[in-house]
C-alpha cells in the first residue's frame, strides 16, 4: 500500500480496512491490511498490538458472525458490543489461537485435544485385534459359518461329527437326559464312540465323566452343495445353543481315526473371556475403558515416595525413610536394619543407588523384614487413633496408579493390539515416534481398507504437531501441564487439520517456548495457513516471523498511553525508514543490549545428581548461586523436567517446605541452606477473581483507600477505608458487587461479559465517586496506568510513598497496564513481571533466595527485555540468585552461566551439552543455542 494513499481509496476486496480504532490506548488509528498475506504486528508490549488485533479485528469478526444468526438466536446476544471502531471493510471469518492453556481438565490431555486419541479409539475398535496374555494366541469369535466353511472343505468321504459338552443346568443327568429326548436329541458322543442316550444311562450308571451330546453326523461329498453348507449350519447353531457358545466337531477318516476340533461362538482364549474391541472400552472418559482404581485420571491418593524419602542421599542406616522416625515408629527401622543381613540389603547405601530390586524390598519388605507399604498398613489399620491420622496426612500425595500405571485405561484395553502395539504403548510415545509408526504401518488389505479414512486423518495431525515444533510430546500428556506457548501451537496444528480457507487467523506470539532452531519450521507452518487462502495476522516479536511477513505493521512509539500509534506500515525493507519505531532501531543494529564486559563469580552452588526424570540421561548438573544462570535447549530437551520437576520441588522440601511431586534424581547436594527459600516466578493469573488486579496484589490499594478515607469529604460522610474497596459491600456497586462488569449466561454459547448498567463500569455507588482527590475519584484512579499514577500521586510525602510502590511495576516494563485491570486480562508473561515486581517491592526480606522464571521474556519487545534484565539485575544485588529457562538470546548472552540441554528434544535429548559462561557456549559446535548465540553476541 502506497504510504500517502488515503484508506477510502483502496478495495476492500483486497484489504481489510480498519477505520477510526479507538479501543483501549488506540489513537483512532486507520489500518489497511492485506488480504491473504501473512501480516506481522509488533511494537512494545502494551503498545495497542493486542487492541487491534484481537479486540478489533477478532471481536468485530465474532460479532459479525453473531449477526448472520437467525433472530431467535440473536435474542440471546443481541447485547454483543461492537468495538469503538468507525468501521471494518474486508473482513473475513476470524479464528483466534491465543498463548493459553485451554484446559484445567484433569481429564484432557494432548491427544484428546488434538482429537488423535479419538481416531485412535475408532481404529482400534475397527481393526483391533485381541491377544491373549497367557498363550499369545489371537482371540477370535466363530460363527455358523466358520464351522460351514471348515467342514465343506474337508476331504471326501470324511464322517463328520458335531457335538457340544452337556450342562446340566442343576438337574441329575437322568432328568437331563429326558429334556433332550423331548427335544428331539437321541445320540451321546462319548469317548470317540456314539452312544443312545437311554443305553447310555443304563450302562455308564458309575462313570463321572459327562458326555457330549451329539447335534448331529454326515459325511462329507466330493462336490459339497449349498444344501450341506446350510445343514452344517444349522447344526453349529444347535450346538451354539445347547453348548453355551461351544461346538466340537470330530472328524473320522477312512482309518477311523478321530480329529477333534472346538469352536466356541464367545470371545475367549485360554479359558479367559475377553471384551470385544468398541469405542467405549479405550475410551478412559468412560465408566467402562477407565481404569476402576483410578476412574481414568492416572493419578490416585497413595503414598508419596518423596515425601517418605525426602534426601534420597542417605541410607536407610542414617534415617532415609522420613516415616520411621520418633521413639515409637524408630522401632520398624531398627527392625529392618536388624533383619536386613539376611536379604542381603545394603544398609549403609544411599537411597539413590539401590538397585531396583533392593529399592522394591524396602517398601515391599518380606516374611520377616518389615517394609515401608506393610508400615503403612498398620498405620491405616489404626485410623481411629488422632496421631496415625496425622502421620499418614504427613505422607500422602498424587502417585500414578499401582494399576494403570498412569496410562487410565483398564488392563484388558492393552490386550488389543495393531500393528502389534496396543493403544496404552501408542499414548506413550513421543509424536515424533507415533508418526514413524504409523507410516511403517502395513496392513493386510481387508484391514487397510477399513482404516484408510482414520489413518489419513492420524497421520496429518501428527504431522502438523511435528511441524509446529511439537513432536517431543506424548499423546497422554495431561494439557494442563502445557505452556501457553504449546497450547497455542497445538490450536495451530487442529487448524491446520480443519484445512479452512478464506478465513482471517489471529495468532498471539506463536514463536513462545521454541528454541530459535524451531522456529523457522513454525514460519513454514503458518505460510502454509496463508498459502491455503487464509489472511495470518501474527502478533509476535520474534525476527524470524518479522524476516517472513509480507507486511509489517509497528505499533508505538512507547506503550500505555504514549502507544496506540502506527508508527510504520510496509514490507521489511521499508523498516529502516522507521526513526520512531524501537523495532527498526533495534534490527538495523541503532540499539542494542550491550554484551556484559565481565560475568559475576560464584563460589556457593547447587547440584543434581541422577536427574532421570521423563528423557534425561542420569545428570550431574551444577548451579551457581549469587549469579544469573540460564537453562537453554530445544523444545522438548528436558529443561522443564530438570528444573520444575526436579531442581524446584526437591529444594523445596530439602528447606523444609510442601511442594508437588519430585522428578527422578539422585541426590540434591551443595549450599542448600544459603538459601531462605526458592520461589517459582510462573506465568499463572495472579489472582483467582475477576476482581483481582496488580494494585490489589501489590498491597498498595490499602494505602489509596486509607488515602481516600482521610479526606474531608469521606470523613463528613462517616466513611470508611472499607467504602472504597470493591471486594466488600458498603460502597461498591450493589448490581455488579464492585467488577464493573455483569455476566450473561448464555444457553448454546460462551457467556458475555458487559459493563455494568448501574454503575457505569466504574464499579462504586455515586455517593462515593463524589469524594475526590485532586479531582479524581477512586474509579479515575482505577482507570490510571501505573505510569500516570506514579505521576499523580506527587503531591506530598505520602503521595510519594504510594507512588514509589509503584515504582517495581515501571521497572519491570509494565507501566502500561491498569490499575484496576482485572487479573484474568494480563498475559501469562505479565503476571510473571507483576510477581517479579511484587518481590522487588520486598526489598531483601527474610534470607537470600532462589527465583526461577520460566520464559520471562514472553510478549516482550527487545526494548521491554532491557527492562527485565534490570530487573533480575537489582534481585541479584540484593543477595538473591536467578534462574530463568529462556530461548530469547538476548537474556542468554547477559547471563552469568548458561546450562544447555539436549542436542535434540524427545528421547534425543536429555543431556548435557555445555555449561559455563555465554563465550565457553560458543566454543561447542553441536549446541544449537550456540548457533543461534553467535549471531546475537557479534552485533
Amino acid at each position: 500500500m502506497n504510504q500517502h494513499m488515503s484508506i477510502e481509496d483502496l478495495n476492500p476486496l483486497d484489504y481489510i480496512l480498519v477505520k477510526g480504532a479507538r479501543v483501549h490506548n488506540l489513537k483512532n488509528i486507520d489500518v489497511a491490511i492485506p488480504r491473504d498475506k501473512l501480516v506481522v504486528v509488533t511494537g512494545l508490549s502494551g503498545s495497542g498490538k493486542s487492541s487491534l488485533a484481537f479486540e478489533t479485528l477478532y471481536a468485530e469478526g465474532q460479532r459479525r458472525y453473531v449477526e448472520s444468526l437467525s433472530s431467535y438466536a440473536r435474542q440471546f446476544l443481541g447485547r454483543l458490543d461492537k468495538p469503538d471502531v468507525d468501521y471494518i471493510h474486508g473482513i473475513s471469518p476470524a479464528v483466534a489461537i491465543e498463548q493459553r492453556v485451554n484446559s484445567r481438565n484433569p481429564r484432557s490431555t494432548v491427544g484428546t485435544t488434538t482429537e488423535i486419541y479419538d481416531y485412535l479409539k475408532l481404529l482400534y475398535a475397527r481393526i483391533g485385534q485381541t491377544i491373549s496374555p497367557v498363550s499369545g494366541a489371537l482371540v477370535t469369535r466363530h460363527t455358523t459359518g466358520d464351522v460351514a466353511d471348515f467342514v465343506v472343505a474337508l476331504p471326501e468321504n470324511s464322517r463328520v461329527y458335531l457335538s457340544c459338552p452337556l450342562n446340566l443346568h442343576g438337574k441329575t443327568l437322568e432328568e437331563k437326559a429326558r429334556v433332550l429326548l423331548q427335544q428331539g436329541f437321541s445320540r451321546f458322543f462319548f469317548e470317540g464312540q456314539l452312544h443312545r442316550i437311554d443305553a447310555f444311562l443304563s450302562t455308564h450308571t458309575e462313570s463321572t465323566a459327562l458326555p457330549a451330546l451329539l447335534v448331529g453326523r454326515l459325511v462329507v461329498q466330493e462336490q459339497a452343495d449349498q444344501s450341506l453348507w446350510s445343514q452344517v449350519a444349522d447344526y453349529a447353531h444347535s450346538a451354539f445353543l445347547e453348548g453355551q457358545g461351544t461346538c466340537d466337531v470330530h472328524v473320522e477318516n477312512e482309518q477311523g481315526n478321530i480329529q477333534s476340533y472346538s469352536f466356541s461362538s464367545q470371545f475367549e482364549a485360554d479359558g479367559i473371556t475377553f471384551e470385544e474391541p468398541s469405542v467405549h472400552l479405550f475410551s478412559f472418559n468412560n465408566p467402562f475403558g477407565a481404569c476402576k482404581t483410578c476412574e481414568g485420571f492416572g493419578k490416585i491418593l497413595g503414598i508419596d515416595e518423596d515425601l517418605v524419602i525426602p534426601d534420597q542421599s542417605l541410607s536407610v542406616y542414617a534415617g532415609a525413610v522420613a516415616c520411621w522416625k520418633g521413639e515409637k515408629m524408630a522401632e520398624w527401622q531398627e527392625e529392618f536394619i536388624l533383619k536386613a543381613a539376611d536379604y542381603e540389603f545394603p544398609i549403609h547405601t544411599p537411597y539413590f543407588e539401590l538397585s531396583p530390586i533392593h529399592k522394591k524390598l524396602l517398601w515391599d519388605g518380606a516374611r520377616e523384614l518389615p517394609g515401608i507399604r506393610p508400615f503403612f498398613q498398620m498405620v491405616e489399620a489404626n485410623l481411629y487413633k488422632i496421631q496415625y491420622r496425622v502421620l499418614l496426612s504427613r505422607f500422602r500425595g498424587r502417585t500414578d496408579c499401582p494399576d494403570c500405571h498412569g496410562t487410565r485405561l483398564r488392563k484388558d484395553a492393552g490386550y488389543v493390539k495393531v500393528g502389534g502395539k496396543s493403544i496404552i504403548e501408542l499414548v506413550l510415545l513421543t509424536v515424533e515416534d507415533l508418526s514413524a509408526f504409523f507410516s511403517q504401518l502395513s496392513l493386510p488389505e481387508h484391514q487397510q481398507q477399513i482404516a484408510n479414512r482414520l489413518l489419513t486423518e492420524i497421520n496429518n495431525r501428527l504431522q502438523y504437531l511435528c511441524d509446529v515444533g511439537l513432536g517431543y510430546l506424548q499423546l497422554n500428556r495431561l494439557s494442563s501441564s502445557l505452556s501457553g506457548g504449546e497450547s497455542q501451537r497445538i490450536n495451530l496444528a487442529t487448524s491446520l487439520g480443519s484445512s479452512l480457507v478464506g478465513s482471517m487467523y489471529i495468532l498471539d506470539e506463536p514463536s513462545i517456548g521454541l528454541h530459535p532452531r524451531d522456529t523457522n519450521r513454525l514460519v513454514k507452518v503458518v505460510e502454509r495457513l496463508r498459502d491455503e487462502g487464509n489472511t495470518v495476522i501474527v502478533v509476535e516479536h520474534d525476527d524470524a516471523f518479522m524476516h517472513a511477513a509480507d507486511h509489517l505493521l509497528d505499533l508505538g512509539p512507547e506503550a500505555g498511553a504514549l502507544g496506540g500509534h502506527v508508527v510504520f506500515s510496509g514490507t521489511f525493507d521499508q523498516l529502516p525508514q522507521a526513526t520512531q519505531s524501537y523495532t527498526a532501531q533495534y534490527l538495523t543494529g541503532k540499539q542494542n543490549i550491550p554484551v556484559p564486559v565481565s560475568r559475576r563469580a560464584w563460589k556457593k552452588q547447587l547440584v543434581i545428581e541422577g536427574a532421570l526424570e521423563n528423557n534425561l540421561k542420569d545428570l550431574k548438573v551444577t548451579f551457581p548461586l549469587g549469579v544469573l544462570t540460564a537453562v537453554t535447549g530445544v523444545s522438548g530437551s528436558g529443561k522443564t523436567s530438570l528444573i520444575k520437576e526436579i531442581l524446584y520441588p526437591a529444594l523445596k522440601k530439602r528447606l523444609g517446605m510442601h511442594a508437588d511431586r519430585t522428578g527422578k534424581y539422585g541426590r540434591l547436594t551443595g549450599d542448600v541452606f544459603e538459601l531462605a527459600d526458592v520461589e517459582m516466578v510462573d506465568q499463572n493469573p495472579i489472582g483467582k477473581s475477576s476482581r483481582s488486579n496488580p494494585t490489589t496484589y501489590l498491597k498498595i490499594y490499602d494505602d489509596i483507600r486509607a488515602l481516600y478515607a482521610g479526606l474531608p469529604a469521606a470523613k463528613a460522610q462517616g466513611y470508611k477505608p472499607a467504602t472504597f474497596s470493591f471486594n466488600v459491600p458498603g460502597g461498591r456497586c450493589d448490581v455488579c458487587e464492585g467488577d464493573g462488569t455483569v455476566t450473561i449466561e448464555m444457553q448454546f454459547m460462551a457467556d458475555l461479559t458487559l459493563p455494568c448498567e448501574n454503575c457505569k463500569g466504574k464499579r462504586f455507588k455515586e455517593e462515593v465517586l463524589e469524594v475526590k482527590y485532586h479531582g479524581k475519584s477512586i474509579s479515575d484512579v482505577l482507570d490510571m496506568t501505573v505510569d500516570e499514577a506514579i505521576e499523580f500521586f506527587q503531591h506530598s510525602s505520602i503521595d510519594k510513598r504510594i507512588a514509589e510502590k509503584f515504582k517495581p511495576l515501571q521497572e519491570v516494563g509494565l507501566g502500561y497496564i491498569g490499575l484496576g485491570q482485572s487479573a484474568s486480562t494480563l498475559s501469562g508473561g505479565e503476571a510473571q513481571r507483576v510477581k517479579l515486581a511484587w518481590f522487588l517491592s520486598r526489598g531483601a526480606g527474610d534470607g537470600k533466595r532462589l527465583f526461577i522464571f520460566d520464559e520471562p521474556t514472553t510478549g516482550l519487545h527487545v526494548h521491554d527485555v532491557h527492562k527485565l534484565l534490570a530487573a533480575f539485575n537489582a534481585l541479584l544485588e540484593k543477595g538473591h540468585s536467578v534462574l530463568v529457562i529462556e530461548h530469547h538470546m538476548e537474556v542468554v548472552k547477559c547471563a552469568d552461566w548458561v546450562i544447555d540441554l539436549g542436542p535434540e528434544g524427545g528421547p534425543n535429548g536429555g543431556k548435557l551439552v555445555a555449561a559455563g559462561t555465554p563465550e565457553d557456549l560458543l566454543k561447542v559446535k553441536e549446541s544449537y543455542t550456540a548457533q543461534a548465540l553467535a549471531e546475537v553476541m557479534r552485533k
